[in-house]
């Protein structure tokens, strides 16, 4: 009887995630390539299986792994600069649950959904911590929950940039008190905004722009927050406008930071297929699960990425896991207590320095090379 079963149905779950397929379990020509062997058994588990592992651990569970994941990546130097990008990720949902509908964009219908809340260090474009809900859940309570186990990751003072969507009082009474995150949100354009735009004297930066700026106050609140003003034309104006926490010059915040923001977009782009984009159940302790499992592995891609060479670094997950994970011609033997793959072909994308004698490199950094899931093989590679 194997009693390490659990890890090992978590790691086919993982390397599932980075093949970017849902369910490799139904392709059988996986399994005789020796997929099952790959996360150290000797066959593939089941659905259920699956699913009984999953429900059997609970949400906070799952957080804290992603927690502690975020920790080691920090330590890792995966998250560079003081600029952090939210923003919520709704999944489309084939649940059979009675459940409260949402749009995904503003011109297309309601539906079923799940609710994903993501942080990402906007320099690097890796994802900090993310937080899970039901359509039920309203967006700042989730993005407070989110902030709060993301200020145990990143404890350097950073602003943090969102969407429309956080623009709530209570959010900025939050973050107003906050003495390690500052807040740069737009500003909804309700009639009172306009009117407080219009009023306003503009200093012009250059042709078509300038920028004003003000307190504002939420409607029956007296707390006063800095909101930032930009103008754009010469004749015909346009106006839009910014509400922060932060001290930063107003320039800098309009025109550099605020631009950071897209990484995030980036970051679904560039990572959806492993797995941020399907969601057939609502059970939160199977989601959570699931999405601990595709932060281990696209934390894992990532560093794979660094080995790779420069023009192959800017593929999204599908393309590196067809052209680097899945298909590839090679052979595996076993020789003593070394598990040796062997690539046939050209390999271009591929720095095989960091690979070929792997074990002894392993070593000399200080790292065990001996893997505990494949009962404490070695692993090493040959290129030809």
């Amino acid at each position: 009887m194997d009693t390490d079963i659990e890890p090992r149905i978590a790691l086919q779950l993982v390397n599932e995630s980075a093949l970017c397929v849902n369910r490799v379990r139904r392709k059988s020509s996986l399994n005789h390539q020796g997929f099952q062997l790959l996360n150290g058994m000797s066959r593939l588990v089941s659905d259920e299986q699956v699913h009984q592992l999953l429900n059997a651990h609970t949400l906070r569970e799952s957080r804290d792994m992603m927690l502690n994941l975020g920790i080691q990546r920090k330590l890792s130097g995966h998250y560079q600069g003081e600029i952090i990008a939210v923003d919520p990720h709704r999944i489309i949902s084939s649940s059979k649950r009675t459940m409260p509908k949402k749009k995904k964009k503003p011109d297309m219908p309601s539906q079923k959904m799940l609710q994903t809340f993501f942080c990402v260090s906007a320099e690097t474009g890796q994802p900090i911590m993310a937080f899970m809900s039901s359509t039920g859940m309203p967006t700042t309570r989730a993005t407070l929950d989110l902030i709060n186990a993301t200020e145990q990751i990143i404890k350097t003072p950073s602003l943090l940039i969102a969407d429309k969507e956080h623009f709530t009082n209570e959010l900025f009474e939050k973050i107003s008190k906050h003495h390690n995150f500052d807040l740069l949100v737009p500003a909804q354009n309700t009639r009172r905004t306009k009117n407080i735009l219009q009023a306003l004297e503009y200093e012009r930066i250059k042709a078509g722009f300038a920028i004003a700026e003000t307190n504002f106050n939420f409607d029956g609140k007296k707390t006063k927050h800095r909101l930032i003003a930009e103008r754009l034309g010469e004749k015909k104006y346009g106006y839009s406008s910014f509400l922060t926490t932060s001290s930063r010059n107003a320039q800098t915040l309009l025109c550099k930071n605020y631009d950071e923001r897209w990484s995030v977009e980036e970051f679904f782009r560039f990572e959806n297929d492993m797995g941020l984009n399907r969601a057939s159940t609502l059970n939160l302790n199977i989601r959570y699960a699931n999405l601990a499992m595709a932060m281990l592995a696209q934390a894992a891609t990532y560093e794979l990425r660094k080995n790779l060479t420069h023009d192959y670094k800017t593929w999204d997950a599908r393309h590196l896991s067809n052209e680097i994970l899945a298909w590839n011609d090679g052979d595996v033997r076993v020789k003593d207590d070394t598990i040796i793959v062997t690539f046939y072909g050209p390999s271009q994308y591929r720095k095989k320095e960091e690979y070929i004698d792997l074990p002894n490199k392993l070593l000399s950094q200080g790292i065990n090379p001996k893997i505990p899931w494949l009962y404490d093989f070695k692993l090493d590679f040959r290129f030809k």
